[in-house]
């Protein structure tokens, strides 16, 4: 037994020794790479520069920390020891090369030192950055690989088509990366190359080509590789139509599809042997409603169908999806209300079905998602009060239900509690009562904007000291604020308190405040006194304080400002100089005096600048018309200036309003305005200018109104040298000058802007284009002065009235068949009124009074049913007055100061056995249709006919029976008139 024991410890203690050599000997063999593939890696590593940058996206996208693991690399050391490398136990050949999120920065070129590793299993570069590398052949070469990311990488081109022939590979990631510096590089596959990669590489399990160009359909085969589970083709600008068939692929757990816009088809159909965990069909053309199918989906997590055409109700299956984490159905065509499904739902944590057709009230078993962070119903037109939770919602960041405008209440005591509440956003509804003390300090952003709330601002909203933006405009809020309670909104970007009720004291701050805010917006409140609130003297941008009564400024100490309004207060005083770098700046409607410093020239930036409606005075500065290369809206209207109007701009300008309306400047209109090619509202009105007709101004491609009323504007306008003149003008305003002559009669027979408008294909919009600024005039129409506060881009009016204008009215105005408003009177105009005004089927407005018009007023313009003021008064006119339509509406004043007009609404009644006078028959044959081409085709045909009988009558001699025909009918008229004569006599005596 001694000896059986004693053999067994010699044979374990001999194999011990022989197991731990080989050991040993292994160890030996595999501690160093081969040289060759050592130096090829430390070449590798020396042709890259390291920069940060160029992994920055991988800590949010990648799933891992960046760092540069090719620093670490030692040359002369076991390359096999080295971070991202891998070698072979046996050969120690490299194997597997992880350089994913490394830092790396430059090319590869197609010598590089990367395809000498013949033996390559696994090769991964994601999350560098090789800009402007194609993928190259080189990749070919690696016979062995199994697994290739060169993901968010910068690689570019055309995708080398030898990536087809690596037929082991079971992962193949080429995706597009996130940020600007990837968007500007794009992969490309051609169409063949595509179809060659689907074919060819049968063990794929893992298909991620998100970002690369293959503008192809579908490729249906790839829906028959069972082995398949994670296929992302998103944006690749596949088209055509999702197939309808069922999908039976069984191990497939990532279906990425979103950002493909011309891909269409319903939702996909899934057998119930699935394992599909995460479903994108965002931003595709998917439509229809979700089939009752969806409910096999046992194991899905995220389902995002955001922005596609899904509609149909909300189907009440989704209860099913008990595993489901992240639902979003975001931007589609659901309607109906949401239903109750939510009981079960409870590892939910993202929820957003906003911008739908969604209505009725919020599902009382949304308070069962316990785990929910982020939840989103805006845009919707769900009503009634939110509920409340069961049991809380203890993890709840964002609640954001906007924009439904008919949900009320109060706002729930719950939100006020939640601890990890990050945005809370109720805007655009009705909810009521006062505002609530916040419990914690998590708050990053609020807005209660546009709803029904009142009362003061509770303190707490000063102690969240993460809050970044504050809305709390058009409410009922009232109150004093004190500045200093802003102190502790270090963090805050964004303050809205406007159309609200409230004061503000202000206290002089040696140390500005708020150092992080860029806009406040406190317009339409009740601040009052001066502005002396030291606040975000280098960071604040915008700054709305209209609508107030703040009668000045300690000073305008922002460096970084760019939009200032200050319009609609009581400032007094000269003019407070913007900032340099303001682009919008406005103190209309105040009571400032005084001249214009140039200093406000060194806007250089400027864009809007708007000083209407105060008391300024003085010569304008030089300056003003060349100071800013980015001048849009130059408005001086209702001022004291005089002087002249600047006469230099620059050569290259975006200037389109120039509105000096209401001042006394004098001289010419600058010839240099022809420059001015984006002009689109040139307005003089008002002032004292002394000059002809501005020719030169119809060569403007863009200027829509041209009012030039009110000034000392004289002579014959006559004709322009210019082919196409005024082609967009569709307001023109000459009234009150001395212009003389004849009607325009070229420029009105050019106004293309004011013929033929589709106002039913137009969207209607305010001349400005611009939510602070629009454009605004004053003119007379409907016999009224009217101040448009703004410009209706189809409203069009011609008034030429007040000048001495004379002869006929031009038929070619009838052309006008856009025109709302026409105003010719006080002028010396003669001949009748136009037949060719029976076109002008939109016009609202007529006034030809106080001319020297005469004939009738012709029956046709009946037919103007827009038509609510008509003034005729003060001329020739007789006979009767038309009947009908919109005519039975006007009164005597339309007529009066015309003896010879008869029939309602005048007293003086008309005989019955008037008829037309010859002249307007005659007119109104020609103006009804008939054409002069085919009177004058008539004529010739009756001139020949007459020529051949008149030589027939002569040759002949007299033929005694076309004396008799004629002699005959002549004998008949005559007899018939001399009957009709004493009849007449007989009645009248």
């Amino acid at each position: 037994m001694s000896k059986h024991l004693l053999l067994c410890f010699l044979f374990f203690l001999s194999f011990s020794q022989l197991l731990l050599s080989s050991c040993f000997s292994f160890s030996n063999s595999t501690r160093l790479c081969p040289h060759g593939q050592a130096l090829a890696l430390f070449q590798f590593k020396q042709s890259f520069s390291i920069k940060s940058f160029s992994s920055r996206h991988c800590d949010e996208y990648g799933g891992s920390t960046s760092y540069p693991k090719t620093e670490y690399w030692k040359e002369g050391s076991d390359c096999c020891s080295w971070d991202g490398v891998t070698c072979d136990l046996v050969t120690g050949h490299v194997i597997e090369l992880d350089l994913s999120c490394s830092w790396l920065s430059g090319t590869i070129p197609s010598n590089s030192t990367l395809f000498c590793f013949p033996h390559l299993q696994s090769l991964n570069l994601a999350f560098n950055y090789f800009f402007g590398t194609s993928v190259l052949d080189g990749f070919g070469r690696f016979s062995s690989l199994t697994h290739l990311n060169l993901s968010a990488s910068g690689f570019s081109g055309l995708i080398s088509p030898k990536i087809a022939h690596l037929s082991n590979l079971v992962s193949l990631d080429l995706s597009l990366g996130m940020g600007i510096e990837y968007a500007l590089q794009r992969f490309e596959f051609t169409l063949n190359d595509f179809d060659s990669l689907v074919q060819n590489l049968t063990k794929l399990q893992k298909l991620h080509l998100s970002g690369i160009s293959i503008s192809s359909v579908f490729p249906n085969s790839l829906l028959n590789r069972s082995s398949l589970i994670s296929l992302d083709l998103s944006n690749c600008g596949l088209h055509g139509r999702f197939p309808d068939h069922d999908i039976h692929l069984p191990k497939l757990q990532l279906l990425y599809l979103g950002e493909n816009y011309y891909l269409s088809g319903n939702f996909p159909r899934f057998s119930e042997n699935n394992s599909l965990i995460d479903l994108d069909l965002s931003f595709t053309n998917s439509n229809g409603e979700l089939p009752a199918s969806m409910g096999n989906l046992k194991s899905l997590q995220t389902l995002d169908l955001s922005n596609c055409r899904f509609s149909g109700s909300i189907p009440a299956f989704l209860e099913n999806l008990t595993q489901i984490t992240a639902l979003n159905l975001d931007g589609n065509h659901f309607s109906g209300k949401i239903p109750n499904v939510f009981h079960n739902l409870r590892n939910l944590n993202f929820l957003d079905l906003s911008r739908n057709n969604l209505s009725g009230q919020i599902p009382p078993s949304i308070g069962n998602l316990t785990n929910l962070h982020d939840l989103d119903f805006s845009y919707d037109q769900l009503e009634g009060v939110i509920p409340s939770p069961v049991n809380g919602f203890p993890s709840l960041s964002s609640v954001v239900l906007g924009y439904n405008y008919l949900l009320n209440g109060t706002i729930p005591s719950w939100l006020y509690t939640l601890p990890s509440l990050v945005e809370l956003d109720l805007s655009h509804n009705k909810f009521t009562g006062c505002i609530g003390e916040f419990r914690f300090h998590s708050l990053e952003r609020i807005d209660f904007s546009m709803n029904e709330l009142h009362g003061s601002i509770p303190s707490s909203i000063f102690e969240l000291v993460n809050l970044t933006t504050l809305h709390l405009s058009s409410n009922s809020l009232s109150g004093t604020l004190e500045a200093s309670k802003f102190e502790k909104l270090r963090n805050l970007d964004d303050l809205d308190l406007s159309n609200n009720m409230l004061s503000l004291t202000m206290t002089v701050h040696s140390n500005s405040m708020l150092p992080n805010i860029r806009s406040i917006d406190l317009s339409n409140n009740n601040i009052s006194g001066i502005f002396s609130w030291n606040v975000g003297k280098d960071t604040l941008r915008y700054l709305y304080l209209s609508y107030n009564s703040i009668s000045g400024f300690e000073m305008l100490p922002w460096s970084s400002m760019r939009f200032l309004d200050l319009h609609s207060n009581l400032m007094q005083g000269p003019l407070p100089t913007p900032p340099n770098s303001t682009n919008f700046f406005s103190v209309s409607h105040n009571k400032l005096s005084g001249e214009i410093s140039p200093l406000i020239c060194k806007a250089s930036s400027m864009s809007v600048l708007d000083l209407s409606n105060n008391n300024f005075g003085g010569m304008l500065p030089h300056c003003l018309g060349n100071f800013s290369k980015d001048l849009s809206v130059l408005n001086l209207r209702r001022n004291q200036f005089h002087g002249i109007i600047p006469q230099t701009f620059l050569k290259v300008n975006y200037i389109r309003t120039l509105d000096f309306n209401g001042n006394q400047l004098e001289g010419l209109v600058p010839r240099s305005l022809t420059i001015c090619r984006e002009l689109e509202v040139l307005d003089l009105g008002n002032n004292k200018i002394n000059d002809t007709f501005p020719h030169c101004l119809g060569a403007l491609p863009k200027l829509q109104v041209l009012i030039l009323r009110s000034n000392h504007f004289h002579g014959h306008i006559g004709f322009s040298k210019i082919k196409s003149p005024f082609m967009s003008l569709r307001i023109i305003d000459l009234a009150h000058n001395d212009f003389k002559g004849n009607l325009p009669e070229m420029y009105l027979r050019n106004l293309k802007a004011v013929m033929n408008i589709d106002e039913g294909n137009m969207t209607s919009e305010y001349m400005g284009g611009d939510y602070y600024y629009q454009d605004s005039i004053s003119v007379t129409i409907k016999g009224l002065d009217i101040e448009f506060v703004k410009i209706l881009n189809t409203f069009t009016t011609i008034d030429l009235s007040n000048n001495k204008f004379q002869g006929e009215i031009p038929k070619c105005i009838g052309n006008l068949n856009s025109l709302r408003g026409l105003n010719l009177s006080h002028n010396y105009l003669t001949g009748h009124i136009p037949l060719s005004f029976s076109n002008l089927n939109m016009l609202e407005s007529l006034d030809l009074s106080s001319n020297k018009l005469s004939g009738r007023i012709p029956q046709e313009l009946t037919s103007l049913t827009f038509l609510e003021v008509l003034n005729l008064s003060q001329n020739h006119l007789t006979g009767f007055i038309p009947q009908g339509s919109q005519f039975q509406t006007f009164g005597n004043d339309s007529y009066y100061g015309n003896p010879r007009l008869c029939g309602f609404p005048l007293s003086k009644k008309c005989k019955t056995d008037e008829v037309l006078e010859p002249s307007q028959e005659i007119e109104a044959e020609f103006e009804s249709g008939f054409d002069w081409k085919i009177i004058l085709m008539g004529y010739g045909c009756g001139l020949v006919v007459g020529f051949s009988l008149g030589c027939l009558i002569f040759l002949s001699g007299k033929p005694e029976w076309l004396v008799w025909i004629i002699y005959k009918n002549i004998h008949k008229k005559i007899v018939r008139n001399k009957r009709s004569t004493h009849r007449r006599g007989t009645r009248r005596s």
